[in-house]
């Protein structure tokens, strides 16, 4: 044994990594499952029809790109509830869920308007006319689940805040269960059924949303460790100043997220007006990295709560220490893979594609999404980390500017205007990365040290400011 090993502070160091990774490896697990489904989709859809896949695939980017906002502003209870936890206010925890369960059914009505209104974007985007009808009718069957998936966000943040991660696991691998089961029986038309094609793909999502969000519902009702916390305990309706706080906290981080989902999918339309082979090599590099980035962003949930945690029982270095292991690790993962692609593009390219000419352009983006794998990773920790100390308007601004200030114009400039391939489109996501992730790590630094220095100023209760802006720079002076 080493004297590190003998170190408080690396005692506490590999304390919280354990803490993180045992919250957040069946969260990591449940994305993984997830991201399935599409993948499962998407295979099954292509064995029908090239109409179906592309009606799936184009279906999906709409899907997204509504909802990716929506789910934002519900993220907002799971630091929510986190704090409460940290501080002991079990009482607070089922009345803030349940305001979250009235934002989540507000959130599902916009973005079921949303979708229905998804026919003029595809006349917009040129989309082939043949594939709209088809499209449109997966879009309409997938929003009735709308309302269940926005559900189960909330429920899951819950879960996640209190500790309780591996339920969201096990109801992610029923969900892709039932998932091939309802693509087989609606788009095959199996056991009786017409066969829906692509459509059918939709109502197999629809039920699947269903299935999770009620299985997560009942786990909660039966399961002894939520009873204190009575979510389901009794009717209340909606609150004005809860539910301004839940949109204050949630508004910027489904902007954030928006802003981000928004440059990848601007850049994969860029990549349409490069070739087919040059778009298909793309997806492949896309693809990759993103199976590998469901680990930090698991890891980044489980960050979430923990720095919540801390902050709600006022242990601002604790909440440092949650920050500082999460960017650790997820940087740490994300240097693997950076290196698995950088030593073995080829490899992997041939898992997707038997054309040259598709695999010579995917390999040289791996050799790009190499370089952004541990960049990635850190501005998720970051943005994460931030969320956890409720501090989301920023981050939100960073990645405003980080992303469509600076990435999509540098990439847009080099790979369009200046006409120098794909690989030009990636340098411009790999700076938009960069800002964010330095300057993500670099907000949560600061803010932190702010809290830990006023907590080394307070005599009798360390720590007693809990939100980062009522902070002052210069509160007192730190003892050097």
């Amino acid at each position: 044994m080493t004297p590190l090993d003998h170190s408080p502070r690396f005692r506490a160091m590999a304390g919280e990594a354990i803490g993180l990774l045992r919250l957040g490896g069946p969260i990591v697990a449940a994305q993984l499952a997830q991201m399935s489904m599409g993948f499962v989709d998407t295979v099954m859809a292509g064995r029908l029809s090239a109409l179906d896949l592309a009606a799936v695939a184009v279906g999906n980017s709409i899907w997204m790109t509504v909802l990716i906002f929506g789910w934002g502003l519900l993220l907002s209870v799971s630091p929510t509830v986190a704090h409460f936890y940290g501080a002991r206010k079990i009482e607070e925890i089922g009345p803030a869920v349940r305001q979250g369960l009235w934002l989540s059914l507000a959130v599902a009505v916009c973005t079921f308007a949303g979708v229905h209104s998804a026919a003029p974007v595809f006349h917009w985007l040129q989309v082939e006319p043949e594939i709209v009808p088809t499209a449109v009718g997966f879009l309409n069957a997938s929003s009735c689940g709308l309302p269940a998936t926005c559900a189960f966000t909330v429920l899951r943040g819950f879960s996640e805040a209190v500790g309780k991660s591996r339920p969201i696991m096990v109801i992610s691998l029923i969900g892709v269960a039932s998932n091939v089961a309802g693509n087989l029986i609606f788009m095959y038309g199996r056991f009786g059924m017409p066969r829906l094609g692509a459509i059918g793909c939709g109502v197999a999502s629809a039920i699947t949303m269903w299935i999770m969000a009620a299985s997560l519902a009942v786990w909660i009702v039966c399961d002894r460790y939520y009873r204190p916390y009575a979510v389901f305990g009794h009717w209340e309706l909606p609150r004005r100043a809860q539910l301004a706080r839940l949109l204050k906290l949630g508004g910027p981080i489904g902007i954030g997220l928006l802003m981000e989902v928004s440059m990848f999918a601007t850049v994969s339309l860029l990549m349409g007006h490069l070739g087919t082979e040059i778009v298909a090599g793309h997806q492949i590099a896309v693809n990759v990295a993103s199976i590998t980035f469901m680990v930090p962003l698991g890891l980044s949930v489980a960050m979430t709560v923990r720095v919540g945690h801390a902050m709600g029982r006022r242990d601002p270095r604790a909440a440092r220490r949650s920050g500082a292991v999460g960017a650790t690790l997820c940087a740490g993962f994300m240097s693997l893979m950076a290196l698995a692609m950088a030593f073995f593009p080829h490899l992997i390219a041939s898992i997707y594609s038997d054309d040259e000419a598709v695999r010579s352009t995917a390999v040289g983006l791996l050799l790009m999404a190499a370089i952004f794998q541990i960049l990635d990773g850190l501005q998720v920790a970051g943005a994460a980390a931030l969320r956890g100390l409720k501090d989301t308007a920023i981050p939100m601004v960073i990645t405003c500017v980080a992303y469509w200030g600076l990435g999509l114009p540098l990439g847009y400039t080099l790979g369009m205007v200046h006409e120098r391939g794909p690989q030009a489109l990636w340098i411009g996501l790999i700076a938009g990365l960069t800002a964010a992730a330095l300057l993500l790590n670099m907000r949560f630094w600061l803010v932190t040290r702010r809290l830990v220095r006023q907590a080394e100023c307070e005599a009798v209760d360390p720590g007693i400011v809990n939100d980062p802006a009522d902070v002052e720079p210069d509160m007192c002076t730190p003892a050097y």
